[in-house]
């Protein structure tokens, strides 16, 4: 998932020994356990239920494997190798859960043409009009006693899973030879004779062609639910989940399917617990620095990318919404509950993996029974011509960037879902957008990586404006306050990161800015695009808002380390792995980082300076050719092949323009280097000299001099409101807010009539911030209100406000920081609690 911010992940640092050297790392470091290196999953397959009384999630996950040495298996005793049996003397610790209960309402049993009527509910998405599209480590592992431990230590294969906050009940390995018909359907799917040079049956299923997605699917879902045929050893340490099975000496001989029963904890720190706006019940993944190991057990570096599909239950009244491809209908199966069933085709890391289960609501326009989005929509994973995917680069699926009708669709399926008060509030401002922004992103970029979309508006714990993941957006209720400028640019933002982020994700995590820049400078040309405006108007609105980036930029660099404010931290040594694939993220758990902006706003001015250079149109051809060629891959910032296979061809393409930039000096001064950029603060002189710009000094002018007036108490009567022109845009009141900061003194006079002049309280979440920070500066108590309210309603932006009331130490501000705090504290996301309660303790 793509969080603003996108789960941070620092400075990797990759180990020659990692079991050598694991007491090596700080206290916020965080460890990558899976050993990607020997085996990757190639498919998820999810089935639990979810239970707001306890506040768990309960059930299985079954896993499917592939060696990534796939030569002949080894010759080990031939014992060894049948299904397992239990161990007598090696029994998995009894709990109070017994594993017979969390038996799911399971598939019909349909024959190999069935493969529809799985998912037939979501082939049909043109008519997208239903719901659906600290504790460390729990301590409960398998036995403590010899047999477990000794299996550890014997040499036998360990498979090594990303894990924490999840008790773990048991690991079996699953017949899949117990499925009907799975051989016949999986051979008839290649041409005579080519199956028989694959390896096993679960092979020919993970190798099956993207034109039988369907069959593949169909038979995932079933061999999901084949019986167990021994339990595996396993060790549940805080980090990691370690299954291996006795005798198995090496990857290629280990299970291809097991199953693992587990059950989170309400302490997981991939899931939130908590209330929508309207006081219902709601759990979310959260985008948090350890993403879903604490929701499942899997492999979390990027390079592991995989399928999955899920059947999720839960109460009558709640709406699952997932990343999934299609539009889950829900039906009806026990107790009062309801099962929801989603899927992906398209291999993506465990990190974009989204949940979000509460009493949504939708969004639909009043007295309009279909919305003409839907009517032109394409289905879903559309059976394509494999001739039209030959371009294609990236491991085989089935992929719209192959489809015609895909390419020419310049609106997606869409939904909104939200807490039913804020239902109105999505309708004027939210709804009307959403097309908008889709078709802007269409005419920039081309094709929509992702054949449907879905916008969940968060509780107001999010710690985050926004985020992206396949199929869905997260966004806070923050950009819905004010006019739909905020709004706008943040859609637009999220929208720009189903391409750049999901469908070309960043192959080293320390890499941020080829997601989160490209994001950034996107939002100002799709905005561009949806406000229609001018040439010279959309150049003006860039430079203001490349200005205000500037000041947030220099900002920060100010305010943090430097080896954080490198764009390519790992250097020459980007993307470099151990020998079983683990690492360390450092500072991965480093909570202040979260809030860090670096990556966007360097990342965002690189391609700003690229841009300026060749000119936008060479730009953006060259840059849906880049989309074109790299998607559905990984890629990193060094060179070759990929982005420098891109700046040089940019850079050729504009060689009479580009004077002294050039591949080498983009490495040396924008990537490898912290700081600001030299170039950048030439550049940034003639922003000045914009007329947005111009008009908010002027604008500053006249507040300053009133100020003055003010402050010399005459009792000349005031200028009227007419002297202030208060129908700037919310940028440049944001500039003049900023300005005004700079200000040593500004009477309470002034602030008074500042509010009433623009009515800052009515403003959206950006303008509002400010004002708070001029209250909490001159200590306007009669805004106080403002403040408190701020910090109460919109938690992702209000973490900066609390360090401000408490460094003035006064009395007054430092009660409304730690009443506000104490008022919000429990819902409050856990790296918000870390930063805030370090400030106030």
């Amino acid at each position: 998932m793509y969080k603003d911010k996108f789960p941070v992940h620092p400075v990797i640092c990759w180990k020659e020994n990692f079991a050598a050297s694991r007491m090596e790392h700080c206290a916020d470091d965080l460890p990558l356990m899976a050993n990607t290196s020997h085996i990757l999953v190639k498919h998820y397959a999810l089935d639990f239920d979810v239970c707001f009384d306890s506040q768990t999630i309960t059930g299985s996950i079954v896993l499917f494997l592939e060696p990534i040495n796939k030569c002949k298996r080894v010759t080990e005793d031939p014992c060894l190798l049948k299904p397992s049996k239990t161990c007598s003397t090696c029994v998995p610790q009894k709990t109070s859960c017994n594993v017979s209960t969390f038996t799911s309402c399971s598939l019909n049993t349909v024959n190999k043409d069935c493969a529809t009527s799985v998912i037939g509910e979501s082939d049909t998405s043109g008519k997208c009009d239903n719901h659906g599209n600290k504790k460390q480590a729990s301590g409960i592992t398998s036995s403590e006693n010899c047999c477990d431990r000794g299996n550890h230590g014997s040499g036998d294969f360990v498979l090594v899973l990303d894990c924490c906050d999840l008790s773990v009940f048991k690991v079996e390995e699953v017949d899949v030879t117990a499925v009907p018909h799975t051989e016949k359907c999986v051979s008839s799917a290649w041409p005579h004779g080519e199956s028989e040079h694959l390896i096993s049956l679960l092979s020919d299923l993970v190798a099956l062609p993207a034109s039988h997605w369907k069959e593949q699917l169909f038979y995932y879902t079933q061999c999901s639910q084949a019986p167990g045929c021994g339990d595996l050893t396993f060790i549940l340490d805080t980090w990691s989940l370690q299954i291996s099975k006795a005798g198995v000496k090496v990857p290629t001989n280990f299970p291809s399917v097991i199953r693992i029963w587990y059950k989170t904890t309400a302490e997981g720190r991939s899931v939130k617990w908590t209330k929508d706006q309207s006081g219902r019940p709601c759990v979310y993944t959260i985008g948090s620095p350890i993403n879903n190991r604490a929701l499942f057990p899997c492999q979390e570096p990027p390079v592991a990318m995989s399928t999955w599909h899920a059947t999720v239950r839960a109460a009558n009244g709640f709406v699952v919404l997932m990343s999934g491809e299609n539009a889950a209908v829900p039906k009806h199966c026990r107790g009062g509950f309801y099962k929801w069933f989603y899927y992906v085709t398209m291999p993506m890391p465990a990190s974009t993996f989204t949940i979000a289960i509460g009493c949504w609501e939708e969004v639909k326009e009043i007295l309009k029974t279909t919305d003409k989005n839907m009517d032109i929509c394409t289905p879903l994973n559309m059976d394509y011509n494999r001739l039209l995917m030959k371009q294609c680069r990236h491991m085989d699926y089935p992929c719209r960037f192959g489809s015609p009708q895909a390419h020419s669709q310049s609106v997606i399926p869409h939904r909104i879902f939200a807490p039913h008060c804020l239902l109105a509030k999505c309708l004027e401002i939210l709804l009307p957008l959403l097309p908008r922004c889709l078709e802007a992103a269409h005419a920039v970029l081309g094709t929509h990586p992702f054949s449907r979309l879905d916008i969940l508006i968060v509780p107001s714990n999010f710690s985050s404006l926004g985020m992206a993941s396949p199929h869905i957006i997260y966004l806070s209720h923050s950009i819905l306050s004010g006019r739909n400028d905020l709004c706008m640019t943040r859609v637009c933002h999220e929208i720009a990161h189903a391409w750049f982020g999901l469908a070309i994700g960043a192959r080293d995590w320390t890499e941020e800015w080829i997601s989160e820049g490209f994001a950034t400078h996107l939002e100002d040309v799709l905005l561009t695009n949806v406000k229609k405006l001018l040439a010279e108007e959309a150049k003006e609105l860039h430079e203001l808002k490349a200005l205000l980036r500037l000041r947030r930029l220099t900002d920060e660099v100010k305010h943090s380390q430097e080896d954080l404010q490198i764009l390519r931290p790992n250097g020459e040594n980007s993307g470099e792995v151990n020998a079983s694939g683990a690492s360390m993220v450092r500072h991965g758990l480093n909570a202040e980082k979260i809030f860090m902006q670096v990556h966007y706003l360097k990342g965002y001015f690189l391609l700003r300076s690229i841009t300026n250079k060749i000119g936008q149109d060479p730009y953006f051809s060259f840059l849906r050719k880049f989309v074109n060629k790299f998607h559905g891959q990984l890629i990193l910032s060094e060179a070759p092949p990929q982005i420098v296979v891109w700046l040089e061809n940019s850079l050729r393409l504009g060689r009479r323009y580009l004077q002294d930039l050039s591949v080498e000096s983009i490495y040396q001064i924008w990537l490898d280097t912290p700081g600001i950029p030299k170039p950048l603060l030439e550049e940034s002189q003639t922003w000045k000299r914009n007329r947005l710009v111009e008009q908010v000094n002027e604008e500053v002018s006249k507040w300053i001099r009133l100020n003055q007036r003010n402050r010399r108490g005459t009792k000349r009567k005031r200028q009227h409101c007419e002297e202030f022109d208060q129908k700037i845009l919310p940028d440049q009141l944001v500039l003049l807010l900023d300005l005004l900061l700079e200000e040593n003194t500004l009477s309470a006079r002034t602030l008074h009539y500042l509010k009433k002049t623009y009515g800052l309280q009515d403003h959206d979440s950006e303008v509002r911030h400010r004002w708070c920070e001029l209250v909490i500066k001159h200590k306007f108590t009669a805004a106080y209100k403002d403040v408190e309210t701020f910090l109460h309603e919109d938690q992702a932006m209000g973490v900066y406000l609390y360090g401000e009331l408490m460094v003035n130490e006064n009395a007054r501000q430092q009660e409304l920081a730690h009443r506000c705090f104490a008022a919000v504290r429990d819902q409050m996301d856990v790296s918000c609690v870390k930063v805030v309660g370090e400030m106030l303790f």
